[in-house]
């Protein structure tokens, strides 16, 4: 889980749509060529629940999937940009809270071989 992102939640939604059920070694290489600015931030919290789910519950790291994922929206920063004849017009700078969960692979999905 990664909180308070300066990322919009949409541009890292498109990212997370990309990796959700996949396996956690596919998904890494495939963020680690994808050209958007979520792509880096997102590899880092699968990264960090793959690395948890070998600590805490000594799964195996071939057979570890994205089961669950998602982009929240965090809080915005408000900024003020200046317009014509003194009126300023609000910019909202949004954030994203991460959220990826690893688990194994089910048998169901290892005789289809995903």
């Amino acid at each position: 889980m990664a909180r308070y992102v300066r990322i919009t939640p949409t541009k890292a939604r498109l990212v997370i749509d990309l990796v959700r059920g996949k396996p956690v070694p596919e998904a890494m290489q495939l963020l680690r060529f994808l050209p958007n600015r979520a792509a880096p931030i997102i590899r880092k919290v699968v990264q960090s629940a793959a690395a948890n789910a070998l600590d805490r519950f000594d799964l195996d790291p071939e057979e570890l999937v994205i089961t669950k994922c998602y982009v929240d929206q965090g809080p915005s920063m408000k900024r003020i940009r200046p317009r014509a004849m003194g009126r300023a017009y609000r910019i909202l700078k949004r954030t994203s809270h991460i959220t990826v969960v690893v688990g194994e692979r089910t048998q169901a999905q290892r005789k289809r071989g995903k």
